[in-house]
């Protein structure tokens, strides 16, 4: 009897996973008790979140040049070739660094560093679409610049800008409405 019960275990364990897609996913997924998490990647992780606190508690502090720092810093980080973990921390990095860079009046700094993170970006996840949303607030940023400006063409260009703002959540509105019905079939 005992024996029987071992057996109808591990056909059942052998079943289940064999159900499982082997392709992976290319939305962000949580992970299953299943996967094997390489060391190299676990401590690249935790250094990331030491940065991210250390800024988190240099912007209470109100020193932003090192809160600046420490995020650059996660974006230095090596990990291992091909973890998809890499992309959305660096992701979410760059999303926090540009808010930071909009803070500093570094405009233009700050699109470029979401610029890349979009471009290098594999596949659509909640942080790429984060970068949209926060590149719709650098397109915020100048149109306010450019609003407070006594000139015409100064104006034309921040209802350009007002628009690209939109055009940038709509994006990212997209990219989540996308997931969300993936996540919804993997049901």
């Amino acid at each position: 009897m005992k024996y029987l019960l071992v057996i109808v275990i591990a056909v059942t364990a052998i079943t289940c996973s064999s159900e499982r897609d082997p392709v992976p996913s290319q939305t962000t997924r949580t992970a299953e008790p299943t996967d094997v998490i390489d060391q190299k990647l676990m401590l690249a992780l935790s250094r990331a979140k030491n940065f991210h606190h250390m800024a988190k508690v240099y912007m209470s502090d109100g020193n932003v040049t090192a809160a600046t720092a420490s995020v650059r810093e996660i974006l230095s980080l090596q990990f291992p070739a091909g973890a998809p973990e890499a992309e959305d921390v660096r992701n979410d990095a760059r999303a926090l660094l540009a808010k930071l860079l909009v803070g500093q009046g570094q405009v233009e700094e700050a699109m470029r560093v979401v610029q890349e993170g979009i471009v290098q970006s594999q596949r659509e996840s909640f942080f790429v679409a984060n970068l949209y949303t926060v590149k719709g607030e650098i397109h915020e940023a100048r149109a306010a610049v450019l609003d407070s400006a006594p000139d015409a063409a100064s104006k034309a260009k921040a209802v350009d800008e007002k628009h690209a703002a939109i055009e940038s959540y709509a994006k990212s509105n997209e990219i989540d409405v996308a997931l969300q019905k993936r996540l919804m079939e993997d049901r």
